[in-house]
């Protein structure tokens, strides 16, 4: 867990916590409940509880005409459905541009043409090693979804307007969902760059 970025060169020395040992206190599923030993930047010991995570994608399919490929989704943590842009975890050593092109074909049916990486992200540094790749999908052609058993979900295709009243409102409180709407809000201004086409 190295704290330090490209860019900062150590600069941030004062604020990184040591790992002294640790333990596995949950190993079953897809989640690693950990316990870690560190020392504090004043030398004081606490311990820190956190997940491993395998890390994950998500995509953004967007149509020709610049509208969206949306899902919904119930979320038991939360208890509600969600609106989110389709995403799943990676397997174990897997690339993640594999992982997202599998992710969205068989969450949905469609394939893309055309692939564009936008960023990493970290969702919940707080409790969690989770990060989250994102991914520019175009070029959709429509085919047959494979859902994995037990999992329910509906598709909708909504303009960017209409994503960004949703976040607005608080109708959308994922957050991966946002930040991934406001990428393609700064993209479709001209904001930001587009990124190159994968190989």
């Amino acid at each position: 867990m190295n704290s330090d970025r490209p860019g900062n060169a150590g600069q941030d020395a004062n604020l990184v916590e040591t790992r002294i040992d640790g333990e596995t206190l949950h190993d079953e599923g897809f989640l690693i409940l950990k316990r870690d030993r560190v020392t504090l930047p004043d030398g004081k010991v606490t311990t820190r509880e956190y997940l491993e995570h395998p890390g994950a994608v998500m995509i953004l399919p967007v149509f020709d005409d610049g509208r969206v490929l949306v899902e919904r989704q119930f979320r038991y943590p939360v208890h509600q459905v969600m609106i989110e842009y389709p995403a799943g975890k990676l397997d174990k050593g897997e690339d993640p541009l594999v992982c997202a092109k599998r992710e969205l074909e068989e969450e949905t049916g469609y394939r893309a043409s055309d692939w564009r990486y936008l960023t990493r992200i970290h969702p919940v540094i707080s409790y969690s090693t989770e990060t989250l790749d994102l991914y520019l999908a175009t070029g959709l052609t429509a085919g047959e979804r494979r859902l994995d058993e037990g999992e329910f979900l509906d598709l909708e295709i909504v303009t960017l307007e209409q994503m960004l009243a949703w976040v607005h409102d608080g109708t959308i409180s994922d957050v991966k969902t946002i930040i991934s709407t406001m990428w393609l809000d700064r993209l479709k201004r001209g904001d930001w760059p587009q990124p190159p086409l994968l190989p």
